[in-house]
């Protein structure tokens, strides 16, 4: 069964830093190669949405327009592990992160869902 499990939320000031990480279990190394790996949030009371993606077969990675140039994500498959640095916080960027693994090549379908830490960016 693919677990996957996200760590490196916590508090942090506006314009602060974080780097999220998801650790995947249950997929062998190789089997985790062939996965794109994406990063969500959800605010309360909004529905989630995408943030970032890696995609397997090429390295390619895809953000949503407003954290382009502040978040990267990025994999470390020896690790079976995605993270997701976020630079330049703001508070509006409060929300559960969740880590998804999927692999749909348009980045629309995703097949595992971590349980989510919180981010909470203070003013």
């Amino acid at each position: 069964q693919v677990q996957l499990v996200e760590s490196g939320g916590g508090l942090v000031q506006a314009g602060g830093s974080l780097r999220l990480s998801c650790a995947a279990s249950g997929l062998t190394f190789t089997k985790f190669t062939t996965y794109n790996m994406g990063w969500f949030r959800q605010a309360p009371g909004q529905e989630r949405e995408f943030v970032a993606a890696v995609a397997w077969v090429h390295g390619g990675t895809s953000y949503v327009d407003s954290v382009k140039g502040r978040f990267t994500i990025s994999r470390e498959n020896a690790k079976k592990t995605v993270y997701l640095q976020m630079n330049n916080l703001k508070s509006t960027e409060t929300a559960v992160y969740f880590c998804a693994a999927g692999r749909d090549v348009t980045l629309r379908d995703w097949d595992y869902w971590g349980q989510g830490t919180q981010v909470t960016v203070s003013s």
